[in-house]
């Protein structure tokens, strides 16, 4: 049991940062409601982050990321077409599966009938200025024999084929939209923006984008509550060119806070506290912050002001002690599960292969230059970050390993 459970935590882990809740979900059979007209799911407005998320800009042909749009040549679909240009059949990748699984859900809905989309990516400037079909994210759809008692069961159809915000649009159409493929494309994510900034052992504030492996950075002791100086033992994310929605909360105090949604964060008073996504978070809840650069006490600060933003590069320091301190607010290294001891246990081999080779380090080190024991200058084992961008190879194992050991009804 004590494996199944850790396994299924490896299975969270492995998508740290990013939107989702786990792989391999499995939906529970039961009687499909139909979507009534100007009905959306979720009851938010699109360009929220629990929806389809901000918008990130007008994609034409000579925009570079219109070369990450894919033509959708599936049998199954018909394309309205209009323009003649094939518009209608460029879209995200993201896009692309979610529609593909709607064609299959309007086949076995309806024989015979195929889905029929009538707007896709739209270059012709037809839509809102802040339409996602600007960029691929978002499609209108029917049915081709334009039975408009159908639409409402397609609504929802489209809800559970994947699709991150379907609205009945109107009488004519019913519009989908998805999230930016960055949100969901990383399966692990990072957690803040390469400019938050650390306070390092040796006093000085450095940029998350600039910090090093081997550095030592304030943090959180959890077992006596004290915060301390903790080592740099990995990224588990590192990428300064993903672009990703953050969340930014600012404090009474004008600090501000900028995290991904699904980071986890402490809040509460310093004597009780709890983590929890950031999410969460709403006005008037408090986080801990520290005093100040020399003190180290924890204090309670008010949250003022939530918003959403697009912050391009992501970074996420594991530290022995599981927590760290960014722009003086105290957060969690971990994300996605809503357990911080859960989590840092799961780590304890990456902490064991840390510590053994920087005591293999160390030795040598004091062999050769034994000037270093009476150095007050912290000692460094590392002088670089990962040597390859992205995730770190240990939240992968996890996360494939998890994949093919945990049965798809244990990530619920």
């Amino acid at each position: 049991m004590r494996w199944c459970v850790f396994a299924t935590l490896l299975v969270a882990l492995g998508d740290a940062c990013g939107p989702g809740r786990g792989a391999g979900r499995r939906r529970a059979s039961r009687k499909l409601t139909p979507l009534v007209f100007k009905q959306h799911v979720p009851n938010v407005p699109e360009n929220t982050l629990t929806a389809s998320g901000l918008t990130e800009g007008r994609i034409d042909r000579n925009d570079s990321r219109f070369q990450d749009l894919v033509l959708n040549y599936n049998e199954d679909i018909i394309f309205k077409d209009e323009e003649g240009t094939g518009a209608d059949r460029l879209m995200t990748q993201r896009c692309k599966e979610k529609l593909d699984t709607l064609a299959i859900s309007v086949m076995n809905m309806w024989p015979g009938v195929k889905l029929l989309v009538t707007e896709g990516w739209d270059e012709e400037g037809y839509h809102a200025p802040d339409s996602l079909h600007y960029e691929g994210r978002a499609v209108d759809i029917t049915t081709s024999d334009r039975q408009r008692s159908r639409y409402g069961m397609l609504a929802r159809l489209a809800v559970e084929a994947g699709f991150d915000w379907v609205y009945y649009e109107s009488r004519a159409h019913i519009h989908c939209s998805v999230k930016l493929e960055s949100s969901q494309g990383s399966k692990y994510g990072g957690c803040f923006p390469g400019d938050s900034k650390v306070l390092t052992s040796s006093g000085e504030r450095r940029k998350l984008s600039d910090l090093q492996i081997g550095e030592k950075i304030l943090a959180q002791d959890t077992s006596s509550n004290q915060l301390v100086f903790s080592e740099v033992i990995a990224f588990l994310d590192y990428d300064p060119s993903q672009k990703r929605e953050f969340l930014t909360f600012t404090l009474s105090s004008g600090r501000t806070l900028v995290v991904t949604p699904t980071h986890l964060v402490l809040t509460g008073t310093s004597k009780k506290y709890r983590t929890v996504f950031a999410e969460k978070i709403k006005i008037g809840d408090k986080l801990l912050v520290s005093v100040s650069n020399d003190s180290k006490t924890l204090v309670e600060d008010s949250v003022v002001k939530v918003r959403a933003v697009l912050r391009t590069g992501t970074y996420a320091p594991l530290t022995e002690a599981g927590t760290l301190v960014v722009d003086d607010v105290v957060a969690s290294c971990y994300a996605v599960v809503d357990s911080q001891s859960l989590a840092h246990w799961s780590f304890l081999p990456l902490r064991f292969v840390w510590n053994f080779k920087h005591g293999l380090d160390r030795m040598w080190k004091v062999f050769t230059h034994p000037s270093v024991l009476w150095s007050d200058s912290p000692y460094i084992v590392a002088t670089s970050r990962q040597t390859t961008l992205g995730v770190h190879w240990y939240a992968k194992m996890l996360y494939g390993a998890a994949n093919y050991l945990v049965p798809s009804h244990l990530h619920e």
